[in-house]
Formats: structure tokens, C-alpha cells, sequence
């Protein structure tokens, strides 16, 4: 089988992981498991929460428990996405094994590159997003490294720096980390002028870093994408430094919070653990 990613792809990737968000070619637009009648029948073979739809027409900052549902099934709401005015993600697709194998597929074009920057890769997921014209996916951060392949349709994703605490708060970063309600982060409209905007097209595919704060805008025509996801060690050692800090801030202290790549975050997340091991976090 031919690359996806072909050898300028690979280059691109290897000088910009992990922290830098970048734009790389991919040769998927078109595969027989990602037509919209086959990520019907996906959506109705995964497990019940390892799909999530709503309506699409959301401001950019809103709330979990405000976002609307359409009142249709995950079928049907892909079916009919080009009217249904409507957002769907089918989550954790590689539970199913056609697509676990094209997962693993795509992500071993640039399993030695990853593992030479951060070391083993870990959890590798798979995300599919299907939107109607002029959908939202609201202002939120993800916790995994993220390439997100465009397949059909245009969208815009409006990016924010990782790690700066004008637009995710430590506070919230910590919470997400312990289990706290979680959803979209809260939205000022200041933060436009900060933010970059990646165009995507089919064949396209982005880059994003590890917890970096986005907004993504559909098109005038239906999309679909692919978010292929992985875990490092170091995006536990900073998850678990996190977790550390709450512990610490509700003891009254202020606590710093954790390096981003290549900074080791592994002191804090060594005592999290071993605090979590004994009952006590």
C-alpha cells in the first residue's frame, strides 16, 4: 500500500513535533470506510458513549450541558447531515477492527518519528468528526497529540498557544485532570487577536499540540474528518503534575505549573501517583 503521508509529510512532522502546529499533506481523501453511509453503520455499532451528537450552530464558547441535541438518531444524523444542521463525533474507532487497522496504519507512517522525539507511543485512538454546513465545534483543548486529516469539506480551525493560562486557566487544566466537570472552555472574545487560523481542504492535515486551545468552524459544505491521537509519557507526567497541583492548591499554596515539552514533569507526577496508589489524591 502506498503512504499516506509521503516523504516531504514526514519531513514537515519531524521538524515541528511535538510543539509546533503545522500543516502536512495526506493522500485519504477518499476510502470506502469513511463514505457517509459506512460512518452511519459505525456510529450505530460503537457502544452508546462512544458517540456524541448535537446541533451544529453553536457559539463559539458554550457549556456542555447547554449544547442542544437534534433530536435524531447517530444514523440518521449522519445521514442527513447536509440538512440536519447537526455536529456528530464517533469516538474510540478503534474498537472496531477495520478501522483499528486503518488507525494503526496511519499512525505507524510516523511511529519512528514520534518515538524518537517523545518515546513510546501509547493509547492510539481515532476520533471521526461529521458536520454540516457552517457547524462549531466550540472553544476546547484534548489531551493527546493530534493530527487532524481533513477528508471532505472545509473548515477553519482557530488555534491558541499551549500551556498559556490566558486562555485555559492552571485551575481548569487541574480540574480536567481530577476528574471535574469538563467540556468547553470559557470564552472571551479578546482572545481572537491571539489566535491563528489553519484552512482546511481535503488532503490537508493539522498538527495540534498537546492541550492547545481551539475553535473549529465548518465550511458551506458537508465535512469530514479524521483525528488521528496518540499518548506519550510525557503527556501523563504532565497530566499527573497537574492532578499534583490541585492537590497542592487546596492546601492553600500557589503551585507552578508543569514545563511543556522537553521540560520533565515527572517529580510532581511521581508523588501524584504514588498519592493516588495509597487511596489519598
Amino acid at each position: 500500500m502506498n503512504s499516506v503521508f509521503d516523504a516531504t509529510a514526514r519531513g514537515q512532522f519531524r521538524d515541528h513535533y511535538p510543539e509546533g502546529p503545522h500543516k502536512l499533506r495526506h493522500s485519504m481523501e477518499s476510502h470506502r470506510l469513511l463514505t457517509l453511509e459506512a460512518l452511519a453503520k459505525l456510529g450505530e455499532a460503537l457502544p452508546e458513549k462512544s458517540v456524541e451528537f448535537n446541533r451544529g450552530d453553536l457559539p463559539i464558547g458554550v457549556l456542555g450541558k447547554d449544547v442542544p441535541k437534534t433530536g435524531l438518531s447517530i444514523g440518521d444524523t449522519i445521514r442527513q447531515v447536509e440538512t440536519s444542521g447537526s455536529w456528530a463525533v464517533l469516538k474510540n474507532i478503534e474498537q472496531v477492527p477495520a478501522y483499528r487497522d486503518l488507525l494503526i496504519g496511519l499512525l505507524g507512517e510516523l511511529k519512528p518519528l514520534i518515538e524518537d522525539k517523545t518515546g513510546k507511543m501509547m493509547l492510539e485512538q481515532g476520533f471521526i468528526f461529521v458536520s454540516s454546513p457552517g457547524s462549531m465545534t466550540p472553544f476546547h483543548f484534548d489531551p493527546e497529540h493530534n493530527i487532524l486529516m481533513q477528508l471532505r469539506g472545509k473548515k477553519v480551525m482557530t488555534m491558541f498557544p499551549a500551556g498559556d493560562a490566558r486562555f485555559a486557566p492552571d485551575e481548569v487544566h487541574e480540574s480536567y485532570q481530577t476528574g471535574g466537570e469538563f467540556r468547553n472552555l470559557t470564552w472571551d472574545d479578546a482572545f481572537l487577536a491571539d489566535g491563528k487560523e489553519w484552512h482546511l481542504t481535503p488532503g490537508d492535515a493539522l498538527f495540534v499540540p498537546v492541550m492547545a486551545p481551539h475553535f473549529v468552524r465548518n465550511g458551506d459544505s458537508v465535512s469530514i474528518s479524521l483525528s488521528i491521537t496518540w499518548r506519550s509519557e510525557w503527556t501523563y507526567a504532565e497530566a499527573d503534575a497537574r492532578a499534583f497541583n490541585r492537590l497542592v492548591r487546596k492546601l492553600g499554596l500557589r503551585p507552578k505549573a508543569p514545563g511543556r515539552y522537553p521540560a520533565s514533569n515527572l517529580g510532581k507526577a511521581y508523588v501524584w501517583r504514588a498519592v493516588r496508589k495509597l487511596g489519598l489524591g
